[in-house]
């Protein structure tokens, strides 16, 4: 039995489904296949039933299942033990960013450590921020530059970059236009332009405005901010996004929101159990944040 073997195991187990197993940990289809039956032939016992539409454990799979996390746990654990004795720094790293990310901070963090550690595999993934948190609670994103609103998750090892509100933008005939400034109850009497359910600022918007009693009228939503305000300027609907994206769009004003007291935040977060890898590409974000001032550009 190898420890490979149980980690196509657990992939299995935790996707439910060979392809998406297969293709987490970078195998065909057949050769997953392939070794989850020589595994079962090792222990003498069917872990997986095939007959339905997913895969699902047995019994016996089950308790496979559990015992592999704490194997496959241990060996890394022992992995970084040696490492940190040696002083070395290997292995894999998965970095989760918002869609549509441009802080640049993170690109220079990721391009630093990648020179100082060349021997580390880094994977990169874009996503929603709720998503991207998920996927850190699961250990399956190591570091996760996300949107939240008010601040990071409390379950998280959280680090804040950026906090500002949400506003609104909105082209000169709309109604909103002419003072600049409207409460969210004015802003809501009109169909809005926003990111996806998922995203930091569109958890804000609800949030503030159920906080009052509205419901907001979201007509058209769009993964980038960009995307956003051009629907905007097109009279489709007040844009809503951090008040620093609003600014600088040809053909629309910012309306600030005199009562969306939640702001949405930009941040890192990680799981609190960190590889050696892992803390040193932290090391080299702090450097890299430290030396700029980045908008809420990427609150998404």
């Amino acid at each position: 039995m190898e420890l490979r073997q149980l980690a196509y195991f657990l992939a299995v187990a935790e996707e439910r489904n060979f392809t998406r197993a297969a293709e987490r940990v970078h195998i065909s289809q057949p050769g997953i296949s392939a070794r989850i039956r020589r595994l079962e032939d090792e222990l003498g016992a069917v872990l997986v039933d095939r007959s339905g539409r997913q895969a699902e454990l047995t019994a016996v799979g089950e308790v496979v299942r559990d015992h592999a996390r704490s194997v496959l746990a241990a060996a890394e654990a022992l992995r970084r033990a040696v490492d940190e004795v040696n002083g070395l720094v290997r292995g894999r790293v998965v970095v989760g960013m918002v869609r549509a990310c441009t802080v640049t901070p993170l690109f220079d963090a990721l391009s630093g450590f990648h020179r100082a550690h060349p021997g580390v595999e880094i994977s990169l993934v874009e996503d929603d921020s709720d998503r991207l948190v998920e996927q850190v609670r699961e250990g399956r994103v190591d570091l996760a530059l996300i949107g939240a609103a008010g601040r990071p998750p409390e379950d998280l090892d959280g680090w804040q970059i950026v906090s500002e509100p949400i506003a609104a933008a909105v082209p000169p005939g709309h109604p909103l236009a002419a003072h600049g400034e409207a409460t969210l109850a004015e802003l809501c009497a009109h169909p809005l332009v926003c990111l996806p359910r998922g995203t930091g600022i569109r958890t804000v918007l609800e949030r503030t405005a159920a906080a009052r009693g509205l419901t907001p009228a979201v007509s058209l939503e769009a993964s980038a901010p960009g995307a956003v305000l051009d629907l905007a300027a097109r009279g489709l609907g007040a844009a809503v996004l951090s008040a620093s994206m609003t600014t600088g769009h040809d053909g629309l004003r910012t309306v600030a929101l005199t009562d969306a007291d939640l702001p949405g935040v930009l941040a890192l977060v990680s799981a609190p159990s960190k590889s050696p890898a892992l803390r040193e590409l932290l090391l080299h974000c702090r450097r890299s944040f430290a030396g700029h001032s980045p908008t809420g550009s990427a609150i998404a």
